[in-house]
């Protein structure tokens, strides 16, 4: 799918309707909130006696507060009920809502206007497990990604086109009225979107709804557990949510006293803020191939610490104007670009971060769970942000300056980072994949949508060099049982790399027959288990450059294991770097090119009675064609 066709999901019914619904939900959610944050900040006194900053501190924590209580109950009700049914309930409960905010606007009814904001944090926890169950069920595996980036891209562009029109409409002179008008406007606006959505079956419409919030809620996240990478995906997405929030929630104070700037520099912060993470989410489809690349996450996490690192040094480097500026003041100001670009690149790493743990809870959860799953890890979103304020109020209690905080959350970040990664070491290997796929070698694939999305199988391919198991993994949908030679596997490094991707080491009868007999039986288990297993038929590294004979090992294996086999081929690598002949120096590095054209061609599944040695042999040979 191309960068184009990305946005061209807008245009199908499968989609288009959907993204409109949520869109309209998050943007009206954030006019009428940020109406009434700036409503009792600069009127407080006709509304109430109460301090505006307990008002400001109260109000975002009644919104979140229905995700903790109710997001598994949640879950289940989109696990039980149709998703376009669902959709329309919740914006005919959107537009109940801001008819009672509406009251409340009307006649200066504060409590109304309270009440309103629990029940659209209600009505956004109903609508939490639909917005990403419903991807899945009408977006082919390879649009994921793409579909994922286009929802995130437009979540944060709402949320910040919402907060511009909400600031602006209610100061006007007849600001309540049109505050009003507007949010019951958009609320009947995202009804009718809702009209539109296609059928999506309920996954599980048997389902008998728990009426105990709490005991679902532990239940959910306990059954998540049982898959660690979903589970430590869901830590990373609200992770995200943390760092997020310890950043945004500064951005007032941290516009006013440091950069000396007014509302509309805040504004101005929001606004490179949001636009980073609708860019990085757009980038993820570009950056990963168009399918689910895992090794994403930790660039995006890298890119989180180092511009946090940078934006507490260009915020001491600062000088601040001798009196308030508003936003094209503050642009003339020497030092604000690079505050400007540190707080837009963390938005943009900040999607690279996390679009792909979406697209991976999607694919790695089981379909008729993925509801509840979504449910329970917006729990952990909702008390991940609530943890995040209690450490900012810790923070400033002991003396943190905002730029300081800035820079203990990036240090934070990637000690969390670090130890989620070695807790599941795959997002730490395909990163390095990734990186190898981009730096030292461009892959092109063909026909790579040949490998099953599911079941099992056996991948045959010729050995070049050092690195083909990684440049295949990178190039997979799917997660591949690498079955390699026990003294690559041995090899400093890339041993504890193979290791971590659970290749299965091999050696011949003479030297280990204990090893072979075992990595046969090791084989037959994980393809037992539905895994794709890939082996190197010529048994070692090609000395040069031509494919050897395939030996008996892949018949043993079909013997055992009715599974296709896919034959593959690597073109173009020999003579790099990383092969047993690197050819010499000026070669590999200037006629060569630095990086390198490698492609993957993936042929046609071979039925296992099929699966031959010589058979196989002409079959990957023919997909290498005259390429080494």
């Amino acid at each position: 799918m191309s960068q184009a066709s990305q946005f061209s999901l807008l245009k199908q019914r499968r989609f288009a309707p959907f993204f409109w619904t949520q869109f309209l939900g998050a943007f009206n959610d954030n006019v009428f909130k940020t109406a009434l944050l700036v409503i009792l900040t600069y009127d407080a006194v006709s509304w109430t006696s109460l301090d505006p900053a307990v008002l400001n501190s109260l109000i975002p924590g009644l919104f979140i507060l229905p995700y903790v209580l109710f997001s598994a109950t949640a879950g289940q009700i989109a696990e039980k009920v149709e998703k376009g049914r669902l959709a329309r309930f919740v914006k005919m409960l959107e537009i109940g809502i801001m008819l009672v905010a509406g009251i409340g606007w009307m006649t200066h009814t504060l409590w109304l206007l309270i009440a309103s904001v629990v029940g659209m944090g209600v009505h956004s926890t109903l609508f939490g497990p639909v917005k990403y169950a419903y991807m899945p069920q009408h977006l082919k595996s390879e649009e994921l990604v793409g579909g994922n980036g286009v929802v995130e891209m437009g979540t944060f562009v709402g949320i910040l086109l919402g907060q511009i029109l909400g600031a602006a409409l209610v100061l006007k002179s007849n600001g309540l009225l049109l505050v009003a008008g507007a949010t019951m406007f958009f609320a009947v606006l995202g009804l009718v979107a809702s009209y539109r959505i296609p059928l999506s079956p309920a996954p599980a419409p048997e389902l008998k709804i728990n009426p105990n919030p709490f005991a679902e809620s532990v239940r959910n996240i306990g059954h998540a557990r049982k898959n660690r990478t979903v589970f430590l995906s869901m830590l990373g997405n609200s992770w995200f949510w943390f760092y997020g929030a310890m950043i945004l929630s500064q951005f007032p104070l941290y516009a006013k006293e440091y950069l000396h700037g007014d509302y509309s520099v805040f504004v101005m912060l929001l606004t490179v803020f949001s636009v980073g993470v609708g860019v990085g989410s757009l980038l993820c489809e570009k950056l990963s191939g168009h399918k689910v690349e895992i090794g994403l996450v930790p660039f995006g996490s890298i890119g989180l610490s180092l511009f946090g690192i940078d934006l507490y040094f260009a915020s001491i480097g600062y000088v601040r104007p001798p009196v308030e500026v508003e936003m094209m003041g503050m642009l003339a100001q020497a030092g604000v670009t690079r505050v400007l670009f540190d707080i837009a690149m963390i938005g943009v790493f900040g999607g690279l971060f996390i679009v792909p743990l979406f697209a991976l809870i999607q694919t790695r959860c089981e379909p008729a769970h993925l509801s509840r799953t979504i449910g329970g890890m917006n729990i952990m979103n909702a008390l991940f942000m609530i943890g995040a304020a209690g450490v900012a109020i810790v923070m400033i209690k002991m003396g943190f300056s905002i730029p300081e905080m800035f820079l203990a959350t990036a240090i934070l970040n990637a000690i969390v980072a670090l130890y989620i990664f070695s807790l599941v070491p795959e997002f730490l290997m395909r990163f390095l994949a990734w990186m190898l796929i981009h730096t030292i070698h461009r892959v092109k694939t063909v026909d790579v949508d040949r490998i099953p999305e599911e079941g099992p199988a056996v991948l045959v391919c010729n050995h070049v060099s050092y690195v083909d198991a990684i440049v295949i993994g990178a190039a997979s949908p799917r997660p591949i049982r690498f079955v390699m030679d026990h003294k690559i596997f041995k090899m400093p490094f890339m041993g504890w790399l193979f290791r971590t991707a659970r290749a299965i080491p091999i050696a011949p009868a003479k030297e280990d027959q204990f090893l072979m007999e075992k990595a046969y039986i090791d084989i037959a288990q994980a393809l037992h288990e539905g895994d794709l297993v890939c082996i190197f038929p010529e048994g070692r590294l090609t000395s040069t450059g031509e494919m050897g004979e395939f030996r008996g090992g892949i018949a043993k294996i079909v013997e055992r294991s009715k599974v296709p086999v896919i034959p593959m081929a690597l073109r173009g690598l020999w003579g790099s770097l990383l092969t047993r002949d690197p050819g010499n120096l000026f070669e590999r590095t200037f006629a060569r090119g630095p990086r390198s054209r490698l492609a993957l061609a993936v042929g046609m599944p071979v039925a296992p009675e099929d699966a031959t040695p010589d058979y196989l042999h002409k079959q990957v040979l023919a997909l290498r064609g005259d390429w080494k």
